[in-house]
């Protein structure tokens, strides 16, 4: 399970640009396998057992987290990356969630090319603002480009979420890889997603770790397995939290179960 793409290095990092322990990114290797779904049900699952959450839009090029959630957002991070606004100024409440939303700024192809120094100066800036939050979700695009790679370098915890598919796999264990080799010992937990059960979940897992072991020697944890659920979908369709519309679905609940993991072991 190898990627043949050549990824080009960020520039090396400060030592002194501090992480932020409580920001948690959510990755994947490829589009398609519910990664900004999750975000927002991971954000509002820890709302709900009472922590202070900000869920950032980090999709640069194609966000769609106000769209999942019906939001209008008056501010969005193009007025941040215009210098309109600071990135605590972008910060919109989400009342029906409990937590604060940074949405981003969809289809902004000038988003998505920012110059490295302005990249970074951007992921300072919310390592600064995750200081107000007990946790900070941040969804990030998905593949492998320096946007991406430059805004999980500050989280704490990264959730790298897949499916059963191959391509899916193979995507997740080269976010996996390229994050090891610019970040070694970044804390890397996998997340299965839709999957038939939690047997076949674990199964799908087990695929992926075993690839992490024989050929990066390390062995990322499982931080969960989400059922396959059609609640999830009309949630989406409908423009609501699962946690709100179908709170006790199963996908509800494995979400839920991650949600109170993450706070067991940070």
């Amino acid at each position: 399970m190898t990627s043949g793409n050549s990824i080009p290095p960020l520039a090396a990092r400060p030592p002194h640009r501090p992480r932020a322990k409580n920001l948690v990114a959510v990755a994947s290797g490829k589009g398609g396998v519910g990664k900004t779904w999750f975000s927002i049900t991971l954000a509002h699952a820890l709302a709900k057992i009472g922590q202070h959450v900000l869920l950032f839009d980090g999709d640069l090029g194609l966000a769609n987290v106000d769209i999942q959630l019906g939001l209008m957002p008056k501010y969005d991070l193009g007025g941040v990356i215009s210098g309109r606004l600071t990135l605590n100024q972008a910060a919109v409440r989400y009342p029906v969630g409990g937590f604060d939303v940074i949405a981003g700024s969809s289809g902004s192809g000038s988003l998505a090319s920012l110059g490295l120094s302005r990249l970074q100066s951007l992921a300072d800036d919310m390592t600064l603002l995750a200081g107000s939050y007990d946790r900070v979700v941040l969804d990030l695009g998905a593949g492998l480009d320096k946007t991406v790679r430059a805004l999980a370098n500050q989280a704490g915890i990264i959730l790298v979420v897949t499916t059963d598919e191959p391509t899916s796999l193979t995507d997740a264990y080269a976010f996996i890889k390229v994050t090891q080799l610019e970040k070694p010992g970044s804390d890397i937990r996998v997340v299965v997603n839709m999957a038939n059960s939690a047997r076949e979940g674990e199964r799908t897992y087990f695929t992926l770790l075993k690839a992490c072991e024989s050929f990066l020697k390390i062995s990322p944890p499982m931080a969960g397995v989400i059922r396959r659920d059609l609640k999830v979908r009309e949630a989406i369709r409908n423009q609501k939290p699962l946690l709100t519309r179908s709170p006790s679905s199963e996908a509800a609940v494995d979400v839920e179960a991650i949600a109170e993991q993450l706070l067991r072991r940070v």
